[in-house]
């Protein structure tokens, strides 16, 4: 088997970070972890002037950053190379609080620029700031039609088959079997395969970070985890299943890893695992796993997506439109995602 204490280290030389939505607080807390981060290069994909913009409101020099031609640009001492794959945007199209068919246009073509980049090697890990799902669609832009989160979007252009939503925070780690789905849909979607991969990707990237041998538990759907049947079978028919699948697959894999048989009802898996009985919780729905975490963890949260063939984190906020421009945007859970890139990235 193999340990979590014997995975190898190596260098992480850089993260690229698309900066979000140019009208909301992407480009600020953007631009604050950035000027924040000592460890790595940083190198920011978006729009320039919103860049420097963003930088003049919370203080920092805007001559740090410097606008590069590519990735592979290398920048001096104490400055911060801006990407700008995209033409630039005009005022009314970056303004604060005000987002745009063109901004929207925008921030996809930084996620693909930026996703792109770092999967030919030109990065060791993507970072993403916030998007608005709603204005990269109805911008019109090649892709944007079927556009409906970073996860699946970023799945699509990296050709996989499997990916998971997962969040990551001091308090709790959780991973998602169903994502952005309407709560109508979620009974149906969950197979046992789905909870098999679900379960995988969670426990893989749990060993990359802990220092002994992690524990998982995976929630039930139902109230009571079915009460026998008497709630709903899905634990029984669907979820067990699951389980002994991925159970099967990690001890293929040599990955030491501890998983519940059984599926726990979500209110005592989440209460548990924040006083440390479990390292990780396998939720099945959205809002299973973000009511908890946003309860535990809002601020530092991360978003990462797993089973991807690259490393990417994100933060787990949104646009923040009626904060753009106001200087009073919250960092620390960009800051946070470049951390646990950087964690990732080096083992």
């Amino acid at each position: 088997m193999r340990t979590p204490d014997r995975v190898a280290k190596r260098p992480v030389r850089q993260l690229i970070v698309s900066v979000g939505c140019p009208a909301g607080i992407g480009p600020e807390v953007s631009v604050v972890a950035a000027a924040a981060q000592r460890r790595v290069r940083i190198l920011l994909v978006g729009d320039m002037a919103a860049v420097r913009a963003a930088a003049s409101t919370r203080g920092i020099d805007p001559a740090r950053f410097v606008r590069v031609k590519g990735p592979g640009a290398q920048v001096a001492e104490g400055r911060i190379g801006v990407w700008q794959p995209t033409p630039a945007l005009s005022a009314r199209d970056r303004k604060p609080g005000v987002p745009t068919a063109a901004s929207g246009a925008a921030e996809l073509a930084w996620i693909d620029a930026a996703c792109d980049a770092v999967e030919r090697g030109d990065g060791d890990a993507l970072v993403t700031g916030p998007v608005s799902k709603d204005i990269i669609v109805r911008s019109g832009a090649p892709g944007s039609e079927s556009f409906t989160g970073h996860t699946e979007h970023l799945q699509r252009r990296l050709g996989v088959d499997e990916v998971v939503m997962a969040f990551w925070s001091p308090k709790l780690v959780t991973s998602l079997v169903t994502t952005h789905l309407p709560l109508s849909k979620v009974p149906r979607a969950i197979s046992p395969s789905a909870v098999e991969t679900s379960i995988y990707w969670l426990a893989t990237m749990l060993a990359r970070l802990a220092k002994g041998v992690p524990r998982l538990v995976v929630t039930a759907l139902n109230p009571h985890a079915g009460e026998a049947g008497l709630l709903g079978s899905e634990e029984r028919t669907q979820i067990v299943p699951g389980i002994e699948r991925a159970r099967r697959r990690l001890r293929t894999a040599g990955v030491d890893v501890l998983v519940e048989a059984n599926p726990v009802a979500a209110e005592t898996a989440f209460r548990l695992a924040s006083e440390g009985r479990w390292d990780g919780v396998v939720a099945m729905y959205h809002d299973q796993a973000t009511i908890p975490m946003k309860l535990l963890g809002f601020g530092e949260a991360v978003n990462v997506s797993l089973g991807l063939p690259i490393i990417r984190t994100s933060v787990d906020h949104g646009t923040g439109y009626d904060r753009a421009g106001t200087a009073t945007a919250d960092a620390r859970g960009m800051r946070s995602a470049m951390e646990l890139a950087i964690k990732l990235a080096s083992r």
